[in-house]
């Protein structure tokens, strides 16, 4: 039997003391949300909250084909700004999730991941069936779904002290075929921009960014201010600052969003794009800026999966947890090619 994670060895991990963690970890004040998360994250990563029991695996596996279906699913959104059912990305998720279970006659019930502890103090766990998630919930809420044994799919998220399906897109071998679609275009000279820590994708997309230079033997001069905890809210302050050796061809940012945002703060400083340099994205959800290169994730599809991944969950809880991996088609827009690339 493997020994149990100690208190003292979670303080040593995260950097605070023995009595923050045992406050953390028994729900009670005295610690501020930030460092709650933190500790429980990094109890987590220790395996503090793993059970040491393995589930029992019958061997069958059952199917859900021409079932029919009753009860309710929560769709769980985080309480965090641009990731609710009106965003470009995450609405599109959302209308696959409630048109897969509408197709199965399951009832739907969205809700904001609130800013107190119980999040099911106005609805009555036994009468859920699944709960999905859409993007970051909070530690502290995960473990909470978890002691109401309740099956969880997340998609587009992972936590360390919260172990459960997961649906996603394919970050790494999409980042990966992006870059080499770059490389083979000529290009050298790169900086990734976007808070990598900030989402599961965005640090696989950034790991597969940076394997792809390194396995073609191309240097990486990477400014850490673009990809640290500010670069996603704070461009307007760090592209002053850029003091790069050299200016790149191709500036690759974690999605989309964070692209049209460089954009903008490059050409406030005069720069224009793509005549002074490239500018990649991802998640194709951009329609008015000169973004040259992108990934086309399926996201209503994404959503479909997370469904079809719930009512198989459902029918086989003690089979082992699983990860689906949606691939997304790489574009690339010659037209917003950097002018100043000599190919």
């Amino acid at each position: 039997m493997k020994r149990r994670v100690t208190i003292q060895e979670i303080a040593d991990y995260a950097g605070v003391s023995k009595f923050a963690v045992s406050r953390a970890l028994t729900g009670k004040s005295g610690v501020s949300a930030a460092t709650r998360e933190l500790i429980l994250k990094a109890a987590g990563e220790l395996g503090y909250f793993r059970n040491n029991e393995p589930k029992r695996f019958s061997g069958e596996l059952r199917d859900e084909v021409e079932r029919k279906w009753t009860g309710t699913i929560v769709i769980l959104f985080p309480n965090i700004r641009h990731q609710n059912k009106d965003s470009v990305y995450w609405g599109p998720v959302f209308e696959g999730i409630s048109t897969r279970l509408n197709q199965k006659g399951i009832d739907i019930l969205t809700l904001t991941e609130p800013s107190r502890d119980n999040i099911f103090s106005l609805v009555k766990p036994e009468a859920i069936r699944g709960i999905i998630t859409i993007g970051t919930i909070s530690t502290q809420i995960l473990l909470e779904i978890g002691r109401l044994n309740i099956p969880v799919v997340m998609v587009d998220h992972a936590d360390p002290a919260f172990h459960c399906d997961t649906v996603f897109t394919d970050n790494y071998n999409c980042m990966k075929d992006l870059t080499i679609k770059l490389i083979g275009k000529g290009y050298r000279k790169f900086q990734f921009v976007g808070t990598i820590r900030d989402a599961q994708s965005y640090f696989e997309r950034w790991i597969a960014f940076r394997a792809t230079l390194e396995s073609y033997g191309i240097e990486l001069k990477q400014d850490p201010a673009l990809i640290g905890p500010d670069a996603n809210d704070r461009l307007y302050k760090l592209i002053p600052e850029l003091a790069l050796d050299e200016w790149p061809e191709v500036f690759v940012c974690v999605n989309d969003r964070i692209a049209e945002f460089l954009i903008e703060e490059l050409r406030k400083r005069g720069f224009d794009v793509p005549r002074d340099c490239a500018v990649t994205g991802f998640d194709n959800t951009n329609t008015t800026h000169p973004i040259y290169g992108t990934v086309n994730v399926n996201k209503e599809l994404l959503g479909m999966r997370a469904v079809d991944q719930m009512l198989w969950r459902i029918l086989n809880p003690d089979s082992a947890i699983e990860r689906k991996l949606l691939y997304g088609d790489v574009i690339i827009r010659d037209a917003y090619a950097y002018a100043g690339h000599q190919s």
